[in-house]
This record gives C-alpha cells, structure tokens and sequence, in this order.
C-alpha cells in the first residue's frame, strides 16, 4: 500500500486518450467528522470519484445519517407540495438559479434559516388553502340554499296563482298576490326548467286538491303535509324519483329544477351540474323515509321556512351573506398567489439545494465511522490524472469548513478490476455510446470508439451514398451543432434526446455522405460532369430500340464513377459487380483491423500468448483465403480483359468469375480451368494457402491451452502457489500520524486452473472464428445491397413524380412543377433521408458490434458512475417530468 501527502511530488501525469480508458487509482480518504459534509460537498461539485459502500452489511435504516436524509425528504416533499400549488394556481414558476447559494459552501445556519423559510412558506399556503376550501364549501352551500329557496317559492307562487286563478305571467315567473308570496323576487329564475312529478295523492285528490294541501302549508296551516328540499346530482335525480315512488307508494310530490351553471364543489374533481328538489310527504314517518333517500343517494338538503316572509328574509340574507363571501374568497386568493409568487421565485434554488444536501447525506451513508477519533473513511475509485484536482478539492473544502485538521487521501495498491472511465467530449460522447450500448470495455482494454469515429460514418456512407441526401443530411445536422446550446431543451425530450446527442455522428455521416456520393457521381440520383468524360457516345444515336456502343477514349475519368455510366443500359451490371467488391475490399480490411486490436490488447495485458498463437494464425488463416480473394478482385479491377495486340487478338481471356474460383478453391484444390486462370501458377498458390490455411485450425485450437497447462505444472512443480486472500491495513508507518486501522478481506483467484475448462473455451472461439470469417465476410455485402436499393430508390422518385412535371406543356406545367417538387422533396426527405438513413444507420451498427468488435472487444467492464451533483439532478428531473 501506497501513501502520498499533498506535500510530494507526483509523477508525471499519463496522456489522456480515447484509445484507452483512464488509468484509476482506489483512494482513501480519512475526513474529519467536521469536514464531511463540505468536503462531499465539493467532489460533488467536481463529480470525479466513485465511492464505494464500507456498510454494505447494514441496513439502510441503521446508517449514521438516516435522520438527516429523512429531513431533507420531509423538505422535498413541502417543495413538491408548494410547487403544485404554484402550478394549480397559474402561477410562473421564475427559472432564477439563486448560483451564489446553490454552489458555495452552505453552512448548518444556511440550511436551518432555508428549512425555516420553506415551514412558514408551507404553513401560510396550508392556512389560506384551507381557509378558501372551507369557505368553497360554504359559498356551495349559500349557492344551493339559494336554488332551493327559489324553487320552493315558485312552486308555492304557482300553486297560489292557479288557486286565485292568476294567470302565469310571460317569462316564466310568478307574480302572486296572495298569501303564499307577494313579491316577485322568489320567483324562478327565466332560465331554470321545472318538472314535476306527482304521485298517487293526486289522483286521489285531483291536483287542484293536492295543490290546496300544499297552499295550506304554504299558509302555515298544519294538515300534516311537510316537505323535503335539497340538491342533488342532475344524474340522479331521475333515480330519486323512482326510489321515493316506490318507497312510499306513490304518496309523494316531487318538483326539481335543473341549476344551469356547473357548481365547483371542492369535494369534486371537476365541476357538478346539479338540481334543486322539494319533495312533499304526509306525515312525519314518510317524510323521515324521503330524507334519509336522498341523503342516500347524496343529496344535500336545507331546511327552508314554511312561511313566505321567512323565506324572503333568508332569501335576501343569502344574498347578501354571497356577496361578502364572494369578496373573502377573492382576497384570500390574491394573498395565496403573492404567497406562491413570493415561493415561485426560490422554489427552484431550494430544490436544488435540497437534493444536493440529501445527496450529500446519502454519500455519508457509505462511509465508515470511527467514533474515537470522530472521523469518517471513505473510499472510491477516480481516474489518477484527477487526484490533484481532488486534493484541492479537500483542501478547498477544509478551509470553507474553518477547521486547522485536513482531509488525508492515500492510494491503494489492490487487485480489484477498476471501473472503466473513457473522457469523451462534445463530439466523441455520442461515438462512445455506440460502444457502450454493445458493452463497456474493460479497465485498459482497446476502445473501439476512438476507430468508431471514422469507420460509423463511412461505412454508413457507402450505404447511403449520395451528394444531395448528404447534403441534406449535414445542413440539420449542422444546424444543430451551430444553436446547440439553445436547442439544448431537446435533450429533456425522450423522442428529440437521441437526435440531439447524436449531432455530431450525423454531421459525420453527412459529410461522408457526400464524399461517397461523389464517388459514386450521384446527386439526388442524377450525373454530374465535373470532368471530362471517358467515354464518347456516337454523334447518330439512332431511334428508338436501337442499341448503340460508347466509344472508349484515351484518357480516364480522374475521380469516381464517369457520368456516362449512368445512361448507359448496362449500368446496373456494372455497378452491382463495382459495389460488389468494393464491400468485400472494405469488409476484410475492416475485419483485419479488427484482428490486429488484439496486439495492443495483448501487451497491455501482458498475454503475449495471444500474439502468437492466436493473433497471428488469425490473420494468417483470414489471409489465406479472404486476403487472396481481395488480392484477385484488385487484380482483375487493374487487368484490361479487353486489351487487344498487334494484330487486333485479345491479350487475355474473359474476365473470370471470382464466386467459382473461391468455390472450386476448396472443391477442387491444386486445378484452375484455363478459361478461368489469372495468373501463372494461381493454382500451386491456391493449394499452399489452402494448406495454411488448415494448418492455421489446430494452430489455434491447440497451441495455446497446450502452453498454459505446461506453464501451470511448472509453476505447481516448484511449489509455487497463489495467495487466496491478503489483508489490507493503514496503519502510523503509512506516514500518517493518527491513522485509523481499516482491515478489509480482499477476494483472490484461487488457483482454479482447469484444463478441460480452457480446451471448452478455445474450441469455441476457434470454431466461431473460422465460421464467423466466412458469415461475417458475406455480411459485408450489406454495403452493396443497401446501396443499390437507395440508388434505386432514389431513381424512381424522380423518374415518377418529378421528372414527368418537366416534361409537361401549356399554363399549368409552373403549377404542376410547383406541386411535382413539394412532393418529391417531402418524400425524399421522408422516405430516403429519414427511413433510408435509419435502415443504413443500424446496418452499420451491426457491422460494427458483430463483424468489427467481437475479433478483439470483450465489453464486460462496469461503467464509470462518480458522485456528481449534475447526474444527481438530471435524475431528479427525469423523475419529476
């Protein structure tokens, strides 16, 4: 175990690069009880180590600083609370970041005068929230109490009216001047609709009876007919009606009037139309029976006077007593929105404060405690070029705490695989998620993301090879990259955040979109004559049907495919067998490449065994068949079959077919047919690297588990065995005065050496190699293929929608040009950009993570996750949203 003090000099500090991860150190970190929290504080501020659990046997509820995380919850849920009030209420919420408070040291005072804010904050909402929830209820209970009182007086206003024989005057209301009412004010509202149900009194009495028992209780005369009024849901008044029919047989008369405006009971979600009942019963018994049914179905009932003078008094103190209601309910509301106003402006610096300090407290939960020296010891892993940075963290963080006892932080040796750390920025970050998504690599392995760089976009671009759709393609993407920082909300949007954090990958592919397009002398499916032609079509082309041969000229189109392949009839064949081997060419180099990661891996590792017996049969066996056909598709590409001597004879046969001698290489070794020989001695050559190639199997199946079981019993010969466990300990020597002693029991390898073991494995990976060679080769062809279908494609939308527009005549050809080109460029957009640029996108996906990566990538290490303040709150939102 190592130590260093701040006051050492460190060795030089290791480049940084993609091409590996970064070399970690495990630290550890001896704080004072003091310090802790603004020590935790400042790394996660810096967000550079990952700690480690020293409490991984006690339980969450056990922990020194359980209480503390609790009260910071208990915080967090009032601000939760006081942020949907804002929200209920349409209140702004300031996007103000109060910076000073949010990133300086905050001291125990700072917090306790926060918390103490937030309570009262809470507690005057709660109050007011309350007070106008009590006084919704009772300004629901006037508004009802007010329908009931109208529609109990213009029932008895009716029924006084038809008694006096009054005729019901226009409008709807009731003028009476009888005993019952003599004022129209209780009369119904004009825009109320009344119905009314009668019972079987009626058609004992008549109705012109039942009405003089209601007019006598109107008049206070007591023939033992009462009523029951109240309001009910518009819905189940129909339900009430048939319940009190049958409940008392008829004898009852039921009038309700539907309230026009929805009524806000705060009880209810959303706002409830409702009607206003009285229900008229003989005796006390039926009319207890009435009271305790609409109660049932959820009536709210009120009692209102017999006589008509009461009703006009609390008819008019209703009035009233809404009207002073009405201007408490809107003072109370403006004090609760300046209360929530006055929230509205800190509530996102107290959020933010709020889960730093509870994700200070929960880091605290990971340390040990040593409760004699009052100190805490904390442990994690952080990259080793950073451990400067993080002393003047401590250092920072001792002197904001005001305390003269520093923070010590020591390294130690260990044998634990570290977390893998690969510093990316801006423009790799999305590069190296490509990687990630496949497998993280592990401590010192070979990253693929650094090759990812060039190889994603290119192979994408062979792919989707064109100038214009490239073109297209790099102006988003650029676009994007340029108002980065203000479209930067795209980032919080599930469905936009892939777009977004792969700007620059599409900026790439863009771009080599439109170099692949150049080569293939494509634009939106179209030629272009940069250069001179190669080729010269006969002055008299002939009619229609005629096939007529281009001339070959002296000199060579400089750059790509010449133009005049593209109106040829056979251009379709030559691009096909082009785009054919160039996959194939590209394909092994790519696999090669692969193959050779492993050297690098090999000696970092120390495993030169993989360099010999399993790097270079590799290569050689890929070679020996693979390399051998790129070697004759280039040979036939720079042989002129045509070439003709002297005397006007080809120099050389037709072209062979590259499929057959590939085939009959294995079917028939050591024979060419001379109508399809390249080269003299091509078929000796086939053999010898046929017989390597054999050769190359055993070589790797066997060599290597061979080695290692003759190292083994050379080492167990000698007596020599590994160590199953070590213990660690910091102890005074370490040059810390006062060091507390920590023991912790590492887990070893055991010597678990089994042959049988390493034969299963090496046999597996020999035969997939060898397989894989062949599958992964013909995979390549996906280049060719996609390729082909996108130019095609691409033909087709022109050919059908926009070229016919050109070829028109008369007044409407500008229209029809106008409208032949919005729907060609939406469909281009559409169909080539957006479809055809994803199908490519994940083909090249698959190109790398199966054909590229597993010749040298394993992808089994943990991923890099230090403390940092800024994940903390990108979770804490992601959550909220």
């Amino acid at each position: 175990m190592s130590s260093r003090g701040w006051g050492q000099q460190r060795p030089r500090l290791k480049t940084t690069s993609i091409f590996r991860s970064e070399v970690m150190s495990l630290v550890q970190l001896y704080i004072p009880s003091d310090v802790a929290r603004y020590t935790v504080s400042q790394l996660g501020e810096m967000g550079l180590i990952q700690f480690r659990d020293l409490n991984q046997e006690v339980s969450a509820f056990q922990r020194s600083f359980v209480n503390d995380v609790r009260r910071f919850d208990e915080i967090e849920r009032k601000l939760r609370y006081l942020q949907s009030k804002i929200i209920e209420s349409d209140v702004d919420i300031y996007d103000f970041l109060d910076d000073e408070f949010v990133t300086a040291a905050r001291g125990p005072r700072d917090i306790d005068e926060m918390e103490e804010r937030i309570n009262a904050h809470e507690g005057r909402v709660l109050r007011l929230t309350a007070a106008y929830k009590e006084m919704q209820l009772k300004h629901v209970e006037l508004i009802e109490n007010k329908h009931v009182l109208e529609e109990v007086s213009s029932l008895f206003t009716e029924i006084s009216g038809r008694q006096t024989g009054t005729p019901r005057p226009a409008g709807g209301r009731v003028s009476a001047t009888g005993p019952l009412d003599s004022v129209p004010l209780l009369g119904r509202s004009d825009t109320m609709s009344s119905r009314r149900s009668i019972g079987s009194m009626d058609a004992a009495r008549g109705e012109l009876g039942f009405d003089a028992e209601i007019g006598a209780v109107a008049a206070g005369r007591d023939i033992n007919v009462g009523f029951v009024t109240g309001v009910i849901a518009r819905d189940r008044i129909s339900t009430l009606e048939r319940v009190l029919w049958r409940s008392l047989r008829g004898n009852m008369f039921l009038n309700y009037v539907d309230i026009d405006e929805p009524i806000n009971d705060p009880r209810q979600e959303e706002p409830v139309y409702k009607s206003a009942f009285i229900v008229f019963a003989h005796g006390e018994t039926l009319r207890d029976r009435a009271t305790k049914i609409a109660e049932s179905l959820g009536a709210t009932l009120y009692h209102v006077d017999a006589s008509a003078e009461q009703r006009q008094e609390e008819l008019i103190d209703t009035m009233s007593r809404l009207d002073d209601l009405y201007q408490i309910l809107e003072n109370n509301r403006v004090a609760r929105i300046n209360e929530l106003t006055a929230v509205s402006e800190q509530v996102n610096t107290w959020f933010t404060v709020v889960r730093k300090e509870k994700a200070i407290y929960h880091v605290l939960n990971l340390f040990n405690y040593d409760t004699n020296r009052n100190s805490l010891i904390a442990e994690g892993w952080c990259a080793t070029n950073d451990i400067p940075a993080i002393q003047s963290a401590l250092h920072l963080a001792t002197e904001d705490a005001g305390s003269n006892v520093p923070t010590v932080l020591q390294e130690l040796r260990t044998t634990k695989e570290p977390p893998t750390f690969v510093r990316t920025n801006r423009f790799t970050e999305g590069f190296q998620n490509i990687v990630d998504a496949y497998g993280v690599p592990k401590a010192g392995e070979v990253n693929p993301g650094l090759f990812t760089v060039i190889t994603f976009p290119f192979l994408f671009a062979l792919m989707f090879g064109d100038l214009g759709h490239g073109f297209l393609m790099t102006l988003c993407a650029a676009l994007l990259c340029y108002f980065e920082k203000r479209l930067s909300w795209m980032a919080k949007d599930e469905s936009l955040r892939m777009f977004y954090s792969g700007r620059y990958i599409v900026l790439l592919m863009g771009i080599f979109s439109m170099f692949t397009g150049f080569l293939y002398n494509d634009i939106f499916s179209r030629a272009m004559a940069v250069f001179a032609s190669g080729w010269r079509w006969p002055d008299d082309a002939g009619g229609e049907g005629v096939v007529v041969e281009a001339t070959k000229l002296a000199h060579t189109y400089p750059i790509g495919i010449d133009p005049a392949w593209h109106h040829a009839s056979n251009s379709l064949l030559f691009t096909n067998s082009y785009k054919m081997k160039m996959s194939i060419v590209l394909g092994v180099i790519h696999m090669t490449l692969g193959i050779c990661l492993q050297v690098p891996n090999a000696l970092h590792f120390k495993k030169r065994i993989n360099i010999l017996h399993v790097f270079v049969p590799q290569i050689i066996f890929l070679f020996s068949i693979f390399g051998y056909l790129v070697f004759a598709i280039i040979l036939k590409w720079s042989t002129d079959w045509y070439a003709r001597d002297a005397s006007g004879e080809l120099t050389h046969i037709s072209p062979p077919s590259l499929l057959n001698m590939l085939i009959y290489m294995f079917l028939r070794p050591g024979s060419v047919n001379e109508s399809e020989r390249m080269f003299s001695g091509q078929a000796a050559l086939q053999t010898l690297l046929l017989l390597v190639a054999l050769v190359c199997v055993p070589w790797m199946l066997l060599v290597k588990p061979l080695i290692l079981r003759q190292e083994h019993n050379k080492i167990v010969s000698e007596g020599y065995g590994r160590i199953s466990s070590h213990m660690r300990v910091s102890t005074e020597a370490d040059g810390m005065a006062g060091a507390v002693i920590v023991a912790e029991q590492e887990e070893m390898q055991a010597d678990d050496f089994d042959f049988a073991e390493i034969m299963i494995n090496q046999t597996i990976h020999t035969i997939e190699f060898c397989l894989n060679s062949i599958s992964n080769t013909a995979s390549y062809l996906r280049l060719w293929a996609l390729s082909l279908a996108h130019a095609q494609l691409s033909e087709v939308l022109w050919s059908m929608i926009f070229l016919p527009t050109l070829k028109m005549s008369g007044s409407f050809q500008p229209v029809a040009i106008m409208f032949g080109f919005a729907v060609w460029f939406i469909l281009t957009f559409g169909i080539l950009i957006g479809m055809e640029g994803l199908s490519a996108f994940l083909h090249a996906l698959r190109l790398h993570w199966v054909e590229f990566n597993n010749k040298f990538y394993d992808g089994t290490g943990v991923k890099f996750e230090p403390f940092s303040f800024r994940t903390v709150l990108d979770e804490a939102e992601e959550q909220a949203q």
